[in-house]
């Protein structure tokens, strides 16, 4: 039975209804409808005139008796009579004073106007009076006798009841044929989703970079649509559905676009919210009449963006309820679960809330793959940045892997974004070619907005954002496990920010370490530090800063398991994984009260370390704020050398073609030696020096030698090859000491 009801559609073209009829009594049902559209028609339009006809001879006319009619004659009150074969029509006179009156008070009756009154007539009965010509001829009586046209009577009628009757039918039929089938009135509930057709997006897979696994993926799909034979001939089907998951911007969309491009067949692109409409029941309707169309051009895609519009749990967690929504949901896993996957029609899906689709719509059968399009990691994002700026002029400064390194978790709309702003900041420079500069400030126009030029500070307030943004960078000159300094600014942006301190990674890191994360909150509670320090009280510039250290903090004791009080306890969980990722607690008010305790008292230990860092180093905050402030931006290496100046270290030594003989200390040859060390680590992982023979007790003498000596072994390289740890602990022990 339930085979017969499945084939029936697929007879009928295939439009979803599950009846086994096939079509074969249609004609029938359609007389039937023609006959009952044409009664009803028939009956409107007889009670609209009828009714029309009333309205009008009441308004116009009145009906008086024969008396009166004589009484009025007698009285000189009629001014005409017109007899007809079955009454009498009186037409009465009209003062003329009170006609000039009404005239003088309505203008516009005179010529007929939206205003004007019709004149009002009386009719009676007409009666075999020979004496009537006589009588009205008395009292001076014009009368006139209304010869029937017995030819008018056939068109009278056509006009009056047959037209209207056949135009109301056809108005009917069209409107009940649109509204017959799914289409409803007015075409509603027909599907509006765009067609594409071979390559008609412009973009294939070469155009999207930076997902390499979900392009792969794609790309597999496309290929069974090319050559089913060599998957079919081993038992292999195509899957029905993938759905893209991902934070917004990752390129879902483009996927989808370089699919189509890519298949060479028929591409059904719409929303989610394409399918919800003001009329109940459109958007089981629009589901309906997709997969019919999807079935008549298959094999084919269909691609629903922002599927959570549609596919919301129906669980009452999620905002379930919605009868609308769920109808919509309920026809489309009937349809995806009905159509016969043979045929070739593939639905793709996009959509970055998953946690809240239901259930149904995401087990397999329905969406048999899931491909998470996650934000680009360092490779990556080098590669879109050169996907983007593949047709824009570029000069030789221009360092992409440094630009990627600058941009950690952008995704390919930023990116695209920033490259675009790099070519207008070209432009309006009067160059020809984009620079490396102007990637960097295209960069910071991104995250931070442009420079508000006309906001001008007070020169107190100009003091307290400098000591703030050098208090910031300052910790991160001090600490062992922060990022370099790219740039430090006190210009105002027009995202709000008056100041910042620009830091870009060495490397790309997927995981941070405790202390990683415990001189991250130092950093960022610096220019509080700062601010109370120099100024003996506080600002509201760190509201951003304190929140950012929060939320670090909170993490800290609730997910990472990174607090010794509740040890290895999960106390949160993520929410909204690829949007702002909001997390909810799971435990009760008293744990939750502890929770706030071990942060509070994190920060505060935090804050209290950079208090003891920045007023240990006051001499050197001093100098970098005034340096600051005199020239409102200064660069990462400007910086490192008022650093290095006022703590009395050397400058590191750049790479030239002749050795440089100048005597050093013993510290500074040291300090080159763990430089070069650390260049060549972070260049290769593994750096093989070759070196002479010697044993370990010669090895042991060059250490141990005075400086001079040990001048001379650095560039040999005789202690550089060593453990990166070890390099970067006695790089902060002399930090320290000095």
């Amino acid at each position: 039975m339930d085979n017969q009801n499945y084939q029936g559609p697929q007879n009928n073209g295939g439009n979803g209804n599950n009846n086994g009829n096939g079509g074969n009594d249609q004609k029938g049902p359609q007389k039937r409808q023609s006959f009952m559209l044409l009664l009803v028609a028939a009956l409107i339009t007889l009670l609209s005139m009828s009714f029309l006809m009333n309205s009008v001879s009441n308004s116009s006319s009145k009906e008086i008796t024969y008396d009166e009619f004589l009484q009025m004659v007698e009285d000189g009150k009629v001014d005409s009579v017109l007899i007809k074969s079955d009454k009498l029509v009186i037409t009465p006179k009209q003062d003329k004073a009170q006609e000039k009156t009404e005239s003088s008070r309505n203008p516009f009756a005179l010529y007929g106007g939206y205003d004007s009154q019709p004149e009002v007539k009386y009719y009676t009965g007409l009666v075999n009076d020979d004496s009537l010509p006589a009588f009205l001829n008395k009292y001076d009586v014009t009368y006139s006798k209304e010869i029937p046209d017995n030819s008018s009577w056939i068109l009278s009628i056509l006009l009056t009841y047959v037209l209207p009757i056949v135009i109301l039918w056809v108005l009917l039929s069209f409107l009940f044929r649109k509204m017959s089938g799914g289409g409803m009135m007015g075409g509603v509930g027909k599907s509006n989703a765009k067609v594409y057709v071979q390559k008609e997006t412009g973009v294939t897979f070469k155009d999207v970079a930076g997902e390499d696994e979900a392009k792969e993926s794609l790309q597999e799909v496309v290929d069974f649509l090319h050559n089913p034979g060599k998957y079919t001939k081993i038992g292999a089907k195509l899957p029905k559905g993938a759905l893209l998951v991902g934070p917004p911007g990752t390129g879902k969309t483009l996927l989808a676009k370089a699919v189509a491009g890519e298949a060479h067949v028929p591409f059904f692109s719409l929303a989610g919210s394409d399918f919800i409409e003001l009329y109940v029941g459109v958007g089981a309707s629009r589901v309906r009449d997709l997969f019919k169309e999807a079935t008549k051009n298959a094999p084919c895609i269909i691609f629903i963006d922002e599927i959570d519009a549609i596919g919301r749990s129906r669980d009452s967690k999620y905002g379930g309820g919605n009868e609308e929504r769920e109808q919509t949901l309920n026809q489309l896993l009937s349809e995806m679960d009905g159509f016969d996957s043979s045929k070739g029609i593939l639905i793709l899906g996009a959509t970055n809330r998953p946690e809240i689709l239901d259930k149904a719509l995401l087990r397999p059968g329905r969406f048999d793959r899931r491909i998470i399009v996650d934000k680009p990691d360092l490779k990556g994002r080098v590669d879109i940045l050169k996907v983007h700026s593949k047709d824009v002029s570029m000069d030789e400064s221009v360092d992409l892997q440094e630009i990627a390194l600058a941009t950690s978790g952008a995704v390919g709309s930023d990116l695209a974004n920033m490259i675009n702003e790099a070519a207008i900041n070209a432009v309006k420079n009067g160059r020809k070619a984009v620079c490396q500069k102007d990637l960097f400030d295209a960069v910071e126009v991104v995250l931070v907005g442009k420079e508000k030029k006309d906001r001008i500070m007070s020169k107190e307030e100009r003091r307290i954002v400098s000591y703030h943004e050098v208090g910031h960078a300052l910790i991160a000159a001090l600490q062992k496990n922060a990022e370099p300094v790219q740039k430090i600014t006190i210009v105002p942006r027009t995202m709000g920010a008056l100041g910042y301190v620009m830091q870009v990674p060495e490397e790309e890191k997927y995981l941070n370490s405790k202390a990683e994360l415990h001189d991250m909150i130092v950093g960022l509670l610096g220019g509080r530090a700062a601010e109370e320090i120099v100024f003996d009280t506080v600002t509201t510039g760190a509201s951003n800063d304190i929140e950012r250290a929060t939320n670090i903090a909170r993490a800290m004791v609730t997910q990472y398991g990174m607090s010794k009080r509740f040890g290895l306890m999960g106390l949160a969980t993520t929410e909204s994984q690829y949007l702002d990722q909001t997390t909810a607690m799971n435990c009760s008010d008293v744990t939750a009260a502890a929770v706030d305790e071990e942060v509070m008292k994190i920060l505060k230990n935090c804050y209290k370390e950079a208090k003891n860092m920045l007023t240990e180093n006051r001499a050197v905050m001093d100098k970098i704020a005034a340096h600051l402030i005199e020239q409102e931006t200064i660069t990462g290496k400007e910086f490192m050398k008022i650093y290095r100046k006022e703590k009395g270290l050397p400058e590191p030594e750049e790479k030239k073609d002749k050795k440089d003989d100048t005597e050093k200390t013993g510290f500074a040859a040291k300090l080159e030696a763990e430089a070069e060390a650390e260049k060549k680590t972070v260049e290769k992982h593994v750096t093989v020096i070759k070196a002479p023979d010697t044993d370990p007790a010669s090895e042991m003498k060059n250490d141990t030698e005075p400086a001079p000596e040990a001048e001379k072994a650095a560039p040999e390289a005789g202690d550089a090859v060593k453990e990166p740890e070890q390099k970067q602990e006695r790089t902060e022990d002399t930090n320290s000491e000095s």
